[in-house]
């Protein structure tokens, strides 16, 4: 695995709390299935992209490697850079869930299932995407 660097540059991270949901989530799992988190941006949405949260049996050639609080996390070499400096937490409660930061987002939808970048960020959206696949209006 490669060597975590934890400063601004940092592609991602996951707070104690996620880490620890994370980590009772991929337990469940049968063995080998959930070995690392995998966090990746895929088009879609209202506003361009969505978020793509799994588990994953362990890191592709060109992902970036991290562990946080004993939680192995992969991010593909096309998501990191809209990804980059995001924060993932979990959050308890009636609207609970995941809660993602992402410093790179310019606008949301108002369902907030989905977002858009500044002009002029890396990549492109992948060919075939729908204008809106998450089902808000």
């Amino acid at each position: 695995m490669a060597t975590v660097e934890q400063s601004e540059t940092t592609v991602v991270t996951l707070t104690e709390r996620a880490a620890t949901k994370i980590g009772a989530l991929m337990a469940a799992e049968p063995a080998g299935e959930a070995e690392v988190l995998r966090v990746a941006i895929q088009g879609g949405g209202c506003s361009g992209f969505e978020y793509a949260l799994g588990f994953d049996r362990g890191a592709q050639s060109g992902d970036h490697e991290l562990e946080f609080h004993g939680v192995k996390v992969v991010v593909d070499p096309f998501s990191a850079p809209y990804l980059q400096g995001t924060q993932i937490d979990f959050v308890e409660g009636l609207q609970g869930g995941f809660a993602i930061n992402n410093p790179n987002v310019s606008s949301s939808c108002g369902c907030g299932h989905s977002f858009q970048v500044e002009e002029g960020a890396e990549g492109e959206m992948p060919a075939g995407s729908p204008p809106c696949g998450s089902g808000c209006g």
